[in-house]
């Protein structure tokens, strides 16, 4: 995947369509307090196990905040998509696989493993990870996302899941890293 950044600049973000920031105030054992806040949907992400390939199915993206602090600002992370619809979080779990990665993944076969927090300092999101299997029989397209999101698939062989998590010259996200130990541990 090309990845030619140029003219990258920072402004005040005006009339944003998936977050907004907040200042709250409040008393905490007597004391004022205040915190700034960024109010952002929560999400969906799913650990897809590709069992002829015997390998995770990944995406690589471009991240601009990510870009802030790396030479290149692309991730390594899980399939993964925003509750911003009327559908349940396995039905969104189910079109991102699709989506993103090309797989049509019957609802029956997403299984809830967990949720938890990200970004807790300034945003508290809450992100419900999933896993299922797929084989080759369920592929539809080469996935890649949608509205020029440029998403680039990427199959990880699981004996290299490990090193992965490690390699801090890969950015990734906690959930990614937390999906695999949870796959290393139920083996």
């Amino acid at each position: 995947m090309a990845n030619q950044i140029k003219h990258f600049k920072l402004q005040p973000l005006v009339d944003a369509k998936f977050i907004s920031t907040s200042f709250a105030t409040y008393e905490q054992d007597g004391i004022k307090k205040s915190w700034e806040i960024v109010e952002a949907h929560d999400s969906v992400a799913i650990l897809i196990y590709n069992k002829e390939k015997e390998a995770f199915i990944l995406v690589k993206q471009f991240r601009p905040a990510v870009y802030l602090n790396n030479d290149n600002g692309m991730t390594v992370e899980l399939c993964a998509g925003i509750v911003d619809k009327e559908l349940s979080l396995e039905e969104i779990a189910q079109e991102e696989i699709e989506e993103e990665c090309g797989y049509d993944v019957p609802l029956q076969n997403i299984e809830r493993i967990t949720s938890f927090h990200t970004s807790v300092g300034f945003a508290g999101s809450k992100q419900t990870l999933y896993f299922t299997q797929v084989d080759e029989s369920m592929k539809v397209s080469e996935g890649g996302g949608i509205d020029h999101e440029q998403i680039e698939v990427v199959y990880l062989p699981v004996g290299e899941a490990k090193k992965l998590i490690y390699d801090e010259s890969i950015a990734k996200t906690p959930g990614l890293m937390f999906a695999f130990m949870w796959w290393l541990e139920k083996q």
